[in-house]
């Protein structure tokens, strides 16, 4: 194992340490499970993710045979060092997560966006905050239905949230963590839900109208709870063939905290 793989989990163990009580305090991670409970029981949610089910699958089981073809047989020879007789199955497990990363990078890139504003939306409307939806999007009047999606229109203004190179190497430079059995998996979730929290409310700033320095502000003042809603998403979206699912319930529940936020402010 190199100086440099070292010296980035003695990093990040560091850091978690400090951010631990900040995360724990926050309760933001719980917001993720409740936003598989509430997406299972609203089922006026779905349709975003219906219909991009295929296409995803499609792009998912690309991704994962390109990465077992290309990549399986020099992980498990590296892993045989550190996971000895279970190298074959570690190795498994870690092209299947480093698929699933990829292919959910992907899909938020260039299928599922628009499909993933609609979900947090139509959330945030499902809890009464027309007036903040309203910010970023045309509503249409209320029917007999209570299908808060077909209540959507016109998008105003969307996150400037697309796939850059940095972007994916960003999110790839950690993978090696992984190498590290039980330890460095744990570290790699840590450190990709750093980045991920933040990134699950780009529409919820954008709705607030709010520019880059006031989202940094608010951001660092809630650093840790952002940290706990990026790890619990992150780890979620690490299992194989059920990423792309839970992409739409982290939506749902990044979506209930906004909305949460929101009654609290007012």
């Amino acid at each position: 194992m190199s100086d440099k793989l070292k010296s980035m989990a003695a990093a990040e163990a560091t850091s978690v340490r400090a951010a631990s009580q900040d995360v724990l305090k926050s309760g933001a991670y719980l917001y993720p499970i409740k936003g598989i409970i509430y997406f299972a029981t609203h089922k006026d949610l779905w349709g975003p993710f219906m219909s991009r089910i295929g296409r995803t699958l499609s792009l998912g089981m690309g991704v994962t045979s390109f990465m077992f073809f290309f990549t399986y047989v020099p992980q498990m020879a590296i892993m045989a060092f550190t996971s000895g007789p279970l190298a074959a199955i570690s190795a498994g497990l870690l092209v299947l997560t480093e698929s699933a990363t990829i292919t959910n990078l992907l899909s938020r890139s260039f299928v599922v966006q628009e499909a993933l504003i609609d979900t947090f939306d139509g959330t945030l409307v499902a809890r009464g905050q027309e007036s903040l939806v309203s910010q970023g999007r045309q509503l249409k009047p209320r029917s007999g239905s209570r299908d808060t999606v077909a209540r959507l229109g016109k998008i105003i203004s969307r996150p400037l949230s697309r796939f850059t190179p940095q972007t994916i190497f960003r999110s790839l430079i950690y993978l090696p963590l992984n190498l590290i059995p039980v330890v460095g998996t744990v570290l790699y979730i840590v450190v990709q839900g750093k980045r991920v929290g933040p990134v699950l409310h780009t529409r919820y700033f954008e709705l607030k109208g709010w520019n880059a320095r006031q989202r940094e502000e608010w951001i660092a003042n809630h650093r840790g709870a952002y940290t706990g809603l990026g790890i619990a998403a992150f780890a979620l979206e690490m299992i194989p063939f059920a990423s792309i699912a839970f992409s739409f319930t982290n939506a749902v529940g990044a979506a209930l905290w906004a909305a949460d936020l929101e009654k609290v402010s007012n």
